[in-house]
C-alpha cells in the first residue's frame, strides 16, 4: 500500500505519504542524528549514509518507508516491513498478515502533551488501513522503556526478548482488535 492516509487528531491532521530517499534525505538526516535518537543507531551517519539506506529500503520489495507530517509538515518516519524476509527472519514464526514497524518522531525543543502517543496511532491507523494487515510486530531495544510503554498504550503485548545481531530487542505484537480496544479506551 503505497498511498497517503490521513488522520485527525486534537492536536492536527496527520498524513503518510511513501518517503522520497533523496529529497527527504536531509530532514531524515538532521532526525536520526539527534541525541534524542540514539536507538535508531545512525549517530554517526552522513547524509550520503542517510541517503543510501533509504534508496536500498526503496528498492527493496519487503520494505518500504513513509515520511509522517502534521499539518502539511514532516514530524515523523515509518518504516514498514515483511517480518519474513526483513529483520526478524529466523527469530520468530511470523503469520500470514504480519506486519514489521519502525517509527521515529522528529525531535523538538517544544514538546506537545500527547504528540508521540498521537503519532502512534496514526502510524498504526496507516499499517491497518491495509485490509491484508492482521498483526503489527515490532523489535525495540529492550533499554527502550519510553517506547514499551507507548507501544502497550495502543495494544502491544510484549512476547519476549530476543538477540538481534545489533541490539536485545522486546519482541511486541499487536492485532487489530487489541489496537481498536487500546484507542477505544
Amino acid at each position: 500500500m503505497t498511498t497517503a492516509t490521513a488522520t485527525a487528531t486534537a492536536i492536527g491532521t496527520f498524513t503518510v505519504r511513501p518517503l522520497d530517499p533523496v529529497e527527504d534525505a536531509p530532514v531524515l538526516h538532521r532526525w536520526v542524528t539527534h541525541p534524542k535518537a540514539a536507538f535508531w543507531m545512525m549517530q554517526e551517519a552522513r547524509l550520503h549514509d542517510v541517503e543510501r539506506e533509504y534508496m536500498a529500503i526503496a528498492a527493496s520489495d519487503h520494505h518500504d518507508a513513509f515520511l509522517g507530517l502534521l499539518d502539511g509538515e514532516p514530524v515523523f518516519l515509518m518504516e514498514r516491513y515483511d517480518p519474513r524476509y526483513v529483520e526478524l527472519v529466523g527469530l520468530y514464526e511470523p503469520r500470514p498478515g504480519d506486519v514489521g514497524m519502525h517509527f521515529l518522531v522528529a525531535p523538538s525543543d517544544t514538546p506537545v502533551h500527547g504528540f508521540t502517543r498521537a503519532v502512534i496511532t496514526s502510524v498504526m491507523e496507516h499499517l491497518f488501513a491495509d485490509p491484508a494487515t492482521e498483526r503489527v510486530v515490532v523489535e525495540p531495544d529492550v533499554a527502550n522503556t519510553a517506547v514499551h510503554a507507548l507501544n502497550e498504550a495502543v495494544g502491544f503485548v510484549s512476547v519476549e526478548e530476543i538477540q538481534k545481531p545489533e541490539k536485545k530487542a522486546l519482541l511486541s505484537f499487536c492485532t487489530r482488535e487489541q489496537f481498536a480496544k487500546a484507542v477505544a479506551a
